[in-house]
This record gives C-alpha cells, structure tokens and sequence, in this order.
C-alpha cells in the first residue's frame, strides 16, 4: 500500500487557512471559502469551525465529511496541473475539489458558479 499523502497528514487549520489566504489574497472573503467548503462536505459552520480548533488533520476532514455533496461530481477542470475529475484516488480527488472551488473563488467567478448545481434540462 502506497503511504497517504503528506498533505493528509497535515493539520487540517493549517491547510484550510492557506486556502482561505489564497482566496483573500485575490479580494474574496473567508465567508466564501467556508461556504464553498460546507457545500463540498455538508459540513455545518459550527462544525468547521470546530475542526479549525481541533487536531484534526486534513485527512480527517475529507473522510469524516458528513454529507459529501452529490453535485462535487460536476466539478472539473485543471488544479494544480492536474486534471481534477482523473485524480485516482478519491481522498485526493475530494482534496482537488475543494483546491478548484478556491482557485475559482480567487480567479473572480461568483459563488453561484462556483458551487455547481445540475443543468435543470437533465
């Protein structure tokens, strides 16, 4: 069995607040990046912020997401040089999703965009 990802490993507060200065950094607001992050995992705010004040490791956070969003699936395009509905292994697929979702953020799509909702003519 190949080792987890050192990223998984990591504090799940420290990862997130890098994901939350990226988007800052470009104008948008940690308000979006926790929706965007409730969205993907079903997590509620009381319960991300929760984890922010844990120990949990950014593992934890994808595996333990309460009520991954079925909508996550239509998520796609390139993070990172990769191409997020390719990544293999579904912990790093989940982990992409959520790095695509503030890479739009902090590019200047409007949060309605950015979370995905299924075309209404399917």
């Amino acid at each position: 069995m190949m080792a987890e990802p050192k990223v998984f490993q990591m504090s799940f507060a420290k990862v997130y607040g890098l994901l939350v200065s990226k988007a800052e950094k470009k104008g948008r607001t940690r308000a979006e990046v926790d929706t965007a992050a409730r969205w993907l995992t079903g997590y509620t705010q009381p319960e991300l912020d929760s984890l922010l004040e844990s120990a949990a490791t950014y593992g934890d956070f994808f595996r333990q997401a309460p009520r991954p969003n079925p909508d996550r699936a239509l998520i796609r395009g390139v993070v990172c040089g990769v191409r997020v509905e390719e990544v293999a292994d579904p912990l790093m697929r989940e982990a992409r999703y959520l790095d695509k979702l503030v890479d739009e953020l902090a590019k200047g799509k409007p949060l309605e965009k950015v979370l995905r909702a299924p075309k209404e003519d399917q």
